[in-house]
Order: C-alpha cells, then sequence, then structure tokens
C-alpha cells in the first residue's frame, strides 16, 4: 500500500496494489501493519456497505462530534463516485477546506479520512455501492451534517444533484456560530 497526501492535513488517499489474472483481481482493502506507520492506534468498529440507486444522488456531509469522532476509509466497489471530505477541524490550517476524488470499482485508490472532517459522496454512475469501515460506531446524539450545497463550502459537483435525503436537505448551512470540531 502506498499513502498520498491530499492538500488537506491528515486526509490521505491510500493506493493498494491490484493483482489481476484471467480469473479477475484481488487487492487488500486494509494491512494492520502496514497502516501501523501512518495510524499506529488504527482499529476499525464499524463496516458499513451503502448502495446508491441513482447517477447524481448525493449522500452527505456526515461527520460524528467527540467522544464519537470517527476516522473512516471508503473503498468503492461498484460504480464511479466523487467522493468528499471537509475539514472541520477546529484550529486547523485548512478549515471548512474541502477535497474530493473519484473512485472507482477499478481504482486502487481508497480514501482515507481522520476525524474532524465531514463526509459525502456524489454518484458518477448508476448503482453505486461503498465499503465504509469506521473507527467509532455511529452515534445518533454525536451525529452531524452540512449541507452539500452551503454556499460557503462551494463544493462543486461534477453533476447536477438530483437526489438528496431528507435529512441531508434539512442540515444546517455554516454560519459565524460554527467553532469547528475540537478533538
Amino acid at each position: 500500500m502506498k499513502f498520498h497526501q491530499t492538500p488537506l492535513a491528515d486526509l490521505m488517499l491510500v493506493e493498494t496494489t491490484l493483482i489481476q489474472d484471467e480469473r479477475g483481481q484481488f487487492a487488500r482493502a486494509f494491512c494492520e501493519t502496514e497502516f501501523a506507520a501512518l495510524r499506529p492506534d488504527l482499529h476499525w468498529t464499524q463496516i458499513n456497505i451503502s448502495r446508491t440507486y441513482r447517477q447524481g444522488s448525493v449522500r452527505g456531509m456526515h461527520f460524528q462530534y467527540p467522544p464519537a469522532a470517527e476516522a473512516k476509509l471508503i473503498r468503492c466497489l461498484r460504480g464511479k463516485i466523487f467522493d468528499v471530505a471537509v475539514d472541520l477541524r477546529a484550529g486547523s490550517p485548512t478549515f471548512l477546506q474541502w477535497h474530493g476524488v473519484e473512485l472507482s470499482e477499478d481504482s486502487p485508490m481508497q480514501f482515507l479520512i481522520p476525524e474532524g472532517f465531514a463526509h459525502g459522496f456524489q454518484a458518477l454512475t448508476d448503482d453505486v455501492q461503498l465499503l465504509y469501515m469506521h473507527t467509532t460506531a455511529w452515534s445518533r446524539e454525536h451525529e452531524g451534517g452540512l449541507r452539500h450545497d452551503d454556499p460557503s463550502l462551494a463544493i462543486a459537483w461534477p453533476l447536477p444533484v438530483t437526489q438528496v435525503s431528507e435529512k441531508d436537505r434539512h442540515a444546517p448551512l455554516l454560519d459565524e456560530t460554527f467553532v469547528g470540531v475540537h478533538l
């Protein structure tokens, strides 16, 4: 595995090695030994799979407040997505900046999103499936969200947004009262 730093501090792309032959492909999603150099205490608590039916749909932007703040490792299993992380860490030099990457079933890349970041994605194809690994279990009382179309973030979604959940549509817009996530 190779780790690639993005423009946002601690937000990483993880490149896996695809082994391919006439039978198909094989790749490791996680190796504790290889991740130890980057995050020696990394431990996955919850693993989720999502399926998004329609191209243009957006899920997010989701995060959790401490003490349930979570890191995520995202891998696209089917289709193609535009995956986005927003730095919400109070005091970070990249506070409220976002970074997006394309992930696909054919790509060896995964997105490692640290604690204190919001996460969301747009389906670039129909029938997208993602694997999410989380360091902390989901907690309703610590859940946070931002609007995918918040003008102060100005996320450049590659396609017109066609579907958003009711919950995500009613997430708050950022204002002067948002001071960030204190880890």
